[in-house]
């Protein structure tokens, strides 16, 4: 079999060659730069609120993470989630009622992935992107597909605080009243030169205990046993086994550029009908595992903890343990990356993960019960089968994050300060992959920045940290990349409270166009009997 690496989002947001210009659109009443599953929510709702709406995607797809792998819903609380996220919910569910829908294998005897307003919270990544495509057809939004933004100077049009246009790769400009940056990286948001940043604050920032480096409080997703890291044990002098960084960590609470390593969220099945090989990479180097394979060495045997079962015999691979799918400390340059350098950084993280499943499948010095179990698995044919079943986008966790009037951090989540204006709900725990794996203080491998902490109850989340301040642009909101601190995202980043958020700038954006105000002047009064009348959720009793 030829060796397989394969495209990724990124990488579909090169350039393309010259060819005959498409019609460009006319200009819509909401412009929507970034077909997240956030960003399809507030399409659909903006459509349902009589307006006209460009929906532009990167990619050729829509739903981003929802629709590439991210099928086991990281979900909180689920009275947290109403509106149309909870009919997107439901959806699914209606989709898993039909026997028909179970080809691959039967249905669970147990109903665990069912509550009872009738929604479900597992899916095939297919089954969700035919229920998001079918959505955007019934409620007639207009979608243009694979024109990522044009990221060069000059690509956002202004007249003062407001955005008039932006102009993507392809050389097609796009024009409205209002726009909504729904993308994760905030491209739109940094382009139109909005304040934001990147990485982890210091504890002190906005009086936070689980911000900056979290050397002493990683102790999740960590090496269980002390594994030495030189080449040679015992021997600093022999060199780091790679994927070790030698920088030294900064004090615990204090402030770095680093951001969460991001992964590909797999899906994979055992079902032998539906099942295509491992790929081995171009480039494969089992060196690069030779950590993970010490590890082994030493009695570690839990790889397969977050094989989380779905619907017809797959499941959604996330990352678990010291060495596992997250490719720690490879994604630096990601967030403020050019095309090239982000496609780049995408293949490099194709070329590990699928890597890390060849080695666990074939190589001779892996325990053969390990190899036994991972060579059941494979990627699925009938998903992602225009990209060989691989997903087509990684999971980026966590990129920029616009800094507005108001930030969302960890008082707010925790309850322990009042937060203004809610115009949706999180419950997640705050959670942090790790960022970074060094040498700890007595000379063993260790990892760093995976922190998670729950917050004890559903929290409201603020209008504010997704308008923009005032005087860097009056008619954009950010549900996404919206204003939070590094822990504080942590917990907001899920799926589900995207699709929140993303009903809810368009609500608020309907409103400021029919009363021909900015966002930051929207009445929340106005918008908070909107969102009630919607069914979102604003506030729960604990």
């Amino acid at each position: 079999m030829r060796p397989l690496l394969l495209a990724s989002a990124a990488l579909l947001a090169l350039p393309s060659p010259a060819r005959a210009r498409p019609v460009v659109p006319a200009a819509a009443d909401i412009v929507i730069y970034g077909c997240t599953a956030g960003g399809v929510i507030a399409a659909i709702e903006g459509r349902r609120l009589g307006r006209s709406v460009t929906l532009v995607c990167r990619d050729a797809y829509l739903g981003g993470m929802t629709t590439n792998g991210l099928s086991w819903s990281d979900t909180g609380n689920h009275r947290a989630i109403g509106g149309l996220a909870l009919e997107f919910y439901r959806r699914v569910k209606r989709h898993y009622d039909n026997p028909a829908a179970w080809n691959h294998a039967p249905r669970p005897a147990r109903a665990e992935n069912f509550i009872d307003d009738g929604a479900m919270w597992q899916f095939e990544p297919k089954v969700a992107e035919r229920i998001l495509e079918t959505w955007v057809r019934e409620a007639g939004v207009q979608v243009v597909r694979s024109q990522p933004l044009d990221r060069t100077r000059g690509s956002v049009e202004r007249a003062g605080t407001r955005l008039v246009a932006f102009r993507s790769n392809g050389g097609q400009r796009f024009a409205g009243r209002m726009f909504i940056d729904a993308s994760y990286e905030g491209d739109l948001m940094a382009a139109a030169g909005i304040s934001y940043t990147i990485g982890r604050e210091a504890n002190a920032t906005y009086g936070e205990t689980l911000n900056g480096v979290q050397l002493g409080k990683s102790t999740n997703h960590q090496f269980t046993l002390d594994i030495d890291p030189y080449k040679v044990p015992g021997d600093p002098g022999s060199g780091l086994l790679p994927r070790i960084s030698a920088e030294k960590p900064a004090p615990d609470g204090s402030a770095d550029r680093k951001i969460q390593a991001y992964t590909y969220r797999l899906c994979l099945t055992d079902v032998a009908a539906n099942r295509i090989p491992l790929p081995k990479p171009a480039g494969y180097d089992p060196g690069q595992y030779a950590l993970l394979l010490r590890y082994m060495d030493a009695g570690y045997r839990n790889f397969f903890q977050k094989f989380d079962r779905i619907p017809n015999g797959k499941a959604d691979v996330n990352n678990f343990g010291g060495f596992s799918t997250d490719n720690i400390g490879m994604n630096y340059g990601y967030p403020e990356g050019s095309d090239a350098e982000r496609a780049a950084i995408a293949r490099e993280h194709v070329r590990y993960q699928q890597g890390l499943l060849w080695f666990m499948a074939h190589d001779p010095k892996v325990p053969a019960e390990t190899r036994a179990e991972m060579v059941r698995w494979g990627l699925c044919r009938d998903e992602f089968t225009a990209n060989g079943g691989w997903p087509r986008e990684m999971y980026v966790r966590e990129a920029r994050r616009m800094v507005s009037d108001f930030v969302m951090a960890e008082p707010e989540v925790r309850g322990l300060r009042p937060t203004p204006r809610a115009v949706g709900m999180g419950s997640y725990q705050m959670d942090s992959h790790n960022t970074q794996r060094i040498v700890d203080a007595r000379g063993f491998a260790r990892n760093e920045g995976n922190i998670e902490v729950g917050v004890g109850h559903a929290y409201p989340i603020s209008y504010d940290a997704i308008v923009p301040k005032r005087a860097e642009a009056t008619n954009l909101l950010v549900p996404v990349a919206l204003s939070a601190s590094h822990i504080a995202y942590g917990t907001i980043r899920m799926e589900p409270v995207f699709m929140i958020l993303g009903q809810s700038a368009a609500a608020a954006a309907d409103i400021a166009l029919a009363n021909k105000t900015s966002v930051q002047d929207v009445s929340y009064p106005s918008l908070r009997q909107r969102l009630l009348a919607e069914g979102q959720i604003l506030a729960l009793r604990r």
